[in-house]
């Protein structure tokens, strides 16, 4: 088993929600254990996932593929998702999202050499008229990001991860 007992135990829970002939319905909430356990979702991981749903791995892969709050690929400590959906774009998320490119040296998609910040370009986030926003690995929402509290988030954040913090 590549998923602790602890983390087994909490998709049973989710399991649980659902009739018993319905348990694939946990999906969603079994690869979110599953992620912030192992910090990204590999093959054999989405495979034991279906097991543990009875379900066939193509189906959880599907979903995992679908939606982007999974990672399928490693990640840095924080994830920070940039909503460019347009009503962002137009307030200020295209800015933003440069920004934080020079500022960490990297592109979308990519991870800083440290291992810290992995960004990416994010989907509608539902709160547009606070634009730009983003979603720091999938939890926390940032709004009004100006460069001034955009430093300050990677300032925090940095250091977080050199105290030892992260997922």
């Amino acid at each position: 088993m590549l998923l602790s007992e602890q983390a087994l135990k909490k998709i049973d829970r989710e399991v649980s929600k659902y009739p018993a002939e319905q348990k694939q319905s946990a999906v969603m909430a079994a690869l979110a254990i599953a992620q912030d356990e192992k910090g990204w979702l590999s093959q054999e991981v989405m495979e034991e996932v279906a097991d543990v749903l009875g379900m066939p791995a193509i189906a959880v892969q599907e979903v995992a593929t679908f939606y982007n709050m999974y990672n399928l690929h490693p990640t840095g400590k924080f994830k920070i998702s940039v909503c460019t959906n347009l009503p962002c774009a137009l307030r200020d998320g295209e800015k933003a999202g440069h920004y934080l490119k020079q500022k960490l040296g990297v592109d979308y998609k990519e991870t800083t050499a440290d291992g810290v910040f992995t960004l990416v370009e994010g989907e509608c986030m539902g709160a547009c008229g606070d634009a730009p926003v983003l979603l720091v690995n999938n939890k926390r929402m940032c709004i009004q990001m100006s460069e001034a509290r955009l430093d300050a988030l990677v300032d925090e954040l940095k250091g977080e991860a050199d105290a030892g913090g992260a997922k």
